[in-house]
């Protein structure tokens, strides 16, 4: 018993067999916002944050640092797979559609690099 509709029998238009990887990539990344948000913000919060030292404290420890580097990298990709889901949809000019999917991944990556920079400066002086 065959699952495609008869037009896709005849013109042979099947899966293209990329949407699996792109669902469980957002279901993954979204479970892992789920419970490193939450942590992140609360350990924020009981750093005393508001304070410049307390917060180059906080971001400097080894805790501090590798759950604000978990939480960025599942915070900036499931943003680039949202958005690429986006661009795919909506922007129909071949030209345009490719340019934001470009856009979007250099920006995306552009900005873990900031964060992580950022991230091993303040470990490094502490």
């Amino acid at each position: 018993m065959s699952f495609l509709t008869p037009a896709k029998r005849i013109n042979k238009l099947g899966s293209a067999k990329s949407g699996v990887h792109h669902f469980v990539g957002q279901r993954v990344s979204a479970i892992a916002l789920a419970i490193s948000m939450p942590v992140f913000v609360i350990a924020l919060a009981f750093s005393g944050a508001p304070d410049p030292a307390a917060s180059r404290a906080f971001f400097g420890s080894a805790w501090g640092a590798i759950l604000t580097l978990i939480t960025m990298t599942a915070t900036l990709y499931h943003m680039r797979l949202g958005l690429q889901v986006v661009v795919e949809d909506y922007i129909h000019s071949s030209g345009t559609r490719i340019f934001l999917l470009v856009a979007n991944t250099l920006m995306t990556y552009g900005l873990w690099l900031a964060g992580a920079y950022a991230l091993i400066r303040l470990a490094v002086t502490g």
